[in-house]
């Protein structure tokens, strides 16, 4: 049996955990010397920067007796310290020493968590069998845009399920209202990472102009299911923006949903309104940047209702114009540990 075979059983339902890079916290949540508590893919975990500066995950609960560092507990220096037994450990989850001054034990040790901090976000990596990443993320980084601001919602849904709007070119209509959207680069799927380009028109509300329909071009970098830069380009009005899209599983069916969104600075202002030429292009760019993260908040709430009472049909009973939604879930099965070790067994046993 493969991976494609087995998502198309009926009783197959998406990982609860998928394995991968997720934002676990933003940058200016966890200041110096501060300890941060967090439930992520079902763990108790606990978010510190050291005296350096730098950021660490751990096990929520100390491995000499259990309790749980960010109750009562402390940073000193580059450790973090109990606030039991006043054991200390450092960022890898090494004991650096006891409350009494003894030598610690071997087992004393705590996990921690592959963290990697980039673009004001704190991302960790999850494997239920602790394997190291396998992959990371490219943030894209460029001083032709702005930094992003960021929103936050907790949720009912799943990684697999809110990544999959990236194909499914039906929805973009029907949820948020463009029209003929159409592909420009078809899929490309390579390993962890998904990408895809589209073109579709939207009314000029957003700038004035309700009558005038625009097209907007927007590629799609999927890189494992818990980060997704989309870039936008509304060529006739020369302006870029670029959004984020970050589910965190946390227990259960809730998750953590946080957008991003920023702006490519503005180089012709009179491109949008002719107006705008004898106003500084950094307050129009700021203008810009604010109203397209309100819109782009608005966007993305459109899909709540559909998402948190949706279930998950295998197969699905899909029809032309839906987009390449079975080529997205085999893509996305790689990230369902369970899964693939099943199908390996399988594999094996044949």
């Amino acid at each position: 049996m493969t991976l494609a075979k087995a998502i198309l059983k009926q009783d197959y339902q998406v990982p609860t955990f998928p394995t991968g890079w997720f934002a676990i916290a933003l940058s200016k949540e966890v200041k110096k010397g501060e300890i941060l508590s967090r439930t992520f893919s079902g763990k108790d975990v606990v978010i510190f920067r050291t005296e350096s500066g730098k950021a660490a995950v751990l096990d929520a609960y100390c491995p000499h007796m259990g309790a749980h560092f960010a109750h009562g507990g402390s940073v000193e220096g580059e450790d973090i310290k109990c606030p039991f037994h006043g054991f200390c450990f450092n960022t890898d989850g090494e004991c650096t020493k006891t409350g009494y001054g003894t030598k610690p034990s071997p087992r004393a040790k705590s996990y921690s968590w592959p963290v990697d901090e980039k673009m004001g976000i704190i991302f960790c990596w999850y494997h239920p069998e602790q394997i190291a990443p396998t992959y990371h993320i490219d943030t894209m980084e460029s001083d032709e845009f702005t930094d992003y601001k960021i929103h936050t919602w907790e949720m009912i849904s799943n990684p697999t399920e809110t990544a999959e709007n990236s194909v499914d070119v039906g929805h973009f209509s029907h949820i948020h209202g463009y029209k003929d959207p159409h592909s420009i680069n078809p899929l490309k799927l390579d390993g962890p990472f998904l990408n895809v380009k589209y073109g579709m028109y939207r009314n000029g509300d957003f700038i004035g102009k309700p009558k005038k329909n625009f097209l907007i071009e927007f590629e799609i970098f999927q890189q494992g299911l818990g980060f997704a830069l989309v870039e936008a380009h509304t060529i006739e009005l020369g302006v870029k923006t670029r959004h984020l899209v970050m589910p965190t599983t946390i227990a259960g069916k809730e998750m953590y949903l946080r957008i991003g969104c920023a702006v490519g600075k503005i180089k012709d202002p009179g491109k949008i309104m002719p107006i705008l030429k004898i106003l500084p292009k950094s307050l129009i760019t700021k203008i810009m940047h604010r109203e397209a993260f309100k819109g782009y908040i608005h966007d993305v709430y459109q899909d709540f209702k559909v998402w948190q009472n949706k279930i998950y049909l295998t197969p699905p009973a899909l029809s032309k114009g839906d987009g390449p939604i079975m080529q997205y879930r085999a893509w996305a099965a790689q990230f369902d540990y369970e899964l693939n070790q099943r199908v390996n067994a399988n594999i094996e046993d044949n």
